[in-house]
């Protein structure tokens, strides 16, 4: 179609999209995120496609390949409108059934339904889930309405009405007042006030200015960014570009890592249909502003998360961070003014221009307005995206909307902040979550990632992964970050080997004050956080790992035994079958014994012993008891199905 060369045109094209879009049309809508992807929706989506026309309802139902609406953990997710029944985990094979009962029939399947773990009540419509209705979804909420590759469907719900209102009716520094007035903080993990920000870029001298979208996210369990970018582009290149009309960029780049095909794709399909559409381009709607944009693709470097490292990479040089002043805002890419926010802050922008700052800042507490998105994953039985007001307590997040801790596990901490962030215990869960309570609080809301811990995990074990993980991300430039990282790992790696040390916890806080303190970019400023967070709310676990050589966990593989009870032993075969290293030995007839030089400390022998016996007994900072002799490790029959009916009865 021609450009749009007004905001007037705009409308009329809304109108037409919204008057072709038949409210009472049947509707299936399909998560195609990454996610719901990996779990087979390709082929469901290809389902409903051939049994439409097979049960003769071609061209009155449609099906649409959505966004990530947040439920990774019950994917496939189908929602179908009218009504809004949300059907979880829903294979190829249940879609004649879908077409028949519910697209025919307007009959609900109970089975396909969510149905609570406790009291078993089933919910029919996506906004009655707990998962859900315990949420305020801003900006994912219309991930599931929304064909990403499409942009008739962002325009239908009111995309960029919000930059044709900049264009027409704002200068640039009400644009920018409106941004500061409503609270909205950096996303990205710094939180640093985006009004500041462009404001200072807005002023920084020079004709050439620009601005760029951070979309290298690299947090272990984190996927928010990727989720918004892949689902909805549309609303961060308007973001974008109503933040280049208020600074006075006239190019901008969305830097991209590469392990992110979908939403590369996605996002360049948005740009291609942005400039067909008049919204990228020269004279935008008619206003005398010109704005390009580019996809960069990162390759993968942590560091290239930090801002100044950024813009080095987007200059073809190594990604290193260098120090600051001068910021960005003033010297950035290529020496010009730039400013730099991540997805999901760019997201927020259009939200606040079409609702208002007073909108915006009704979500949140006094130092930190809006929702946030956050990735809720680990020992929990709801994972996938969760959107909340800032200020909601971790306890409502975890128990809420999380559903608790599965397998009748307790719950132990929850890690915030991605690797650099820290670890929350218990006694805290009614922190509010929000950027300056999770950073007294010894950790930090960093992009949003989030990582439940229940009582099978290891503290100590637990800052060590996220040290290494640090340390093979360092780009190693600074000496502080280098070298303060790899020494702290190195104890750590000791501590849960059985080699640790009195003095180490002491030391380790020393390493993580002055790495923190002397380091040159974010990364190394906060590396110390996993270790001293865990060490100030778990500290008895250090002492017993140095000390007693123990990991109350169970969890560290150098300070666990395994041994097999000859007494509760019924020679069942089980564990040596299964066992992974051959090391265990035994018969029909005969108590079986664990070679202690062969055992490689997997635990599958533990997992399968069956429960009426307990047989295998895990130990640790315990010496493992001497073997049955050879010749005392017959077992008669009789003995152990005695055994094994005491066992029961008991």
């Amino acid at each position: 179609m021609p450009a749009l060369t007004s905001a007037a045109e705009l409308e009329r094209l809304r109108q037409e999209i919204v008057s072709r879009n038949h409210p009472d049309r049947p509707r299936v809508s399909v998560c195609a995120g990454a996610g719901c992807l990996a779990t087979g929706a390709a082929r469901v989506i290809a389902a409903f496609d051939t049994e439409i026309e097979t049960q003769g309802l071609k061209g009155e139902v449609q099906v649409k390949a959505t966004g990530c609406p947040g439920f990774c953990e019950r994917g496939p997710i189908v929602v179908i409108d009218p009504g809004q029944t949300c059907y979880l985990q829903v294979a190829p094979k249940d879609v004649p059934t879908i077409v028949s009962k519910t697209l025919k029939e307007k009959t609900v399947i109970d089975r396909l339904l969510y149905a609570d773990a406790t009291t078993k009540e089933r919910a029919v419509r996506e906004s009655d889930i707990p998962f859900y209705k315990n949420q305020e979804r801003n900006i994912i909420g219309n991930n599931i309405k929304i064909d990403p590759q499409c942009i008739d469907d962002y325009l239908a719900l009111g995309g960029y009405s919000a930059l044709a209102k900049v264009l027409s009716r704002m200068t640039a520094e009400q644009v920018v007042e409106e941004i500061g007035k409503s609270g909205l903080r950096g996303r990205g993990g710094g939180g640093f006030p985006t009004g500041v920000k462009w404001d200072a870029a807005r002023n920084a001298p020079g004709e050439t200015k620009y601005v760029i979208v951070n979309a290298d996210e690299g947090d272990p369990g984190a996927f928010m960014d990727r989720a918004v970018l892949e689902g909805n582009p549309h609303s961060i290149l308007e973001g974008l570009l109503i933040g280049a009309y208020a600074i006075g960029a006239r190019e901008g780049y969305v830097y991209v890592r590469q392990e992110y095909p979908l939403a590369l794709k996605n996002v360049g399909i948005a740009i291609r249909q942005a400039e067909e559409y008049g919204f990228l381009g020269s004279n935008i709607l008619g206003s005398g502003f010109d704005f390009r944009v580019q996809v960069h693709r990162g390759a993968g470097a942590f560091v290239c998360g930090e801002e100044t490292a950024l813009i080095l990479s987007l200059e073809g040089r190594p990604g290193e961070p260098r120090s600051r002043p001068p910021y960005p805002a003033t010297r950035g890419l290529w020496g010009k003014p730039t400013n730099i926010n991540n997805v999901e802050t760019w997201a927020n922008v259009p939200l606040i221009i079409n609702r208002g700052a007073d909108w915006f800042a009704q979500f949140g507490t006094a130092g930190s307005k809006g929702t946030k998105i956050f990735s809720l994953v680990g020992k929990i039985r709801n994972t996938g995206l969760v959107e909340v007001p800032m200020g909601v307590t971790l306890r409502d997040i975890v128990y809420k909307i999380g559903d608790g801790i599965p397998g009748g596990k307790k719950f132990k901490a929850v890690q915030t902040g991605g690797p650099a962030g820290g670890c929350i215990p218990e006694e805290h869960l009614d922190i509010a979550v929000d950027f300056d309570a999770l950073t007294k609080a010894g950790a930090m809301m960093g992009s949003g990632g989030m990582i439940v811990l229940d009582e099978d995990t290891c503290m100590v074990d637990v800052a060590r992964y996220f040290v290494n993980f640090l340390a093979q991300e360092s780009c190693g430039k600074c000496s502080p970050c280098r070298e303060g990282i790899k020494q702290m790992h190195r104890i750590l790696t000791n501590i849960t080997e059985g080699r640790g040390k009195e003095g180490d916890i002491e030391l380790l806080e020393e390493l993580a004050m002055t790495t923190g303190s002397a380091s040159l970019c974010a990364l190394g400023r906060s590396a110390p956080n996993p270790v001293l967070s865990t060490i100030r709310h778990f500290r008895a676990e250090y002492e017993a790992h140095i000390r007693e050589k123990r990991c109350l966990s169970y969890s560290c593989k150098d300070l666990v035994s395994y041994y097999i009870d000859p007494q509760a032993c019924a020679a069942c075969l089980l564990c040596m079958k299964r066992c992974t290293s051959e090391a265990i030995s035994g018969a029909r007839d005969r108590i079986h014994v664990i070679d202690q030089q062969k055992c490689n400390k997997c635990g599958t022998c533990f997992d399968v012993c069956p429960s009426k016996f307990d047989a295998v007994v895990r130990l640790t900072g315990e010496r493992v008891p001497e073997p049955v002799p050879d010749a005392l490790r017959v077992v008669v029959r009789k003995k152990a199905a005695a055994h094994a009916g005491q066992k029961e009865t008991g």
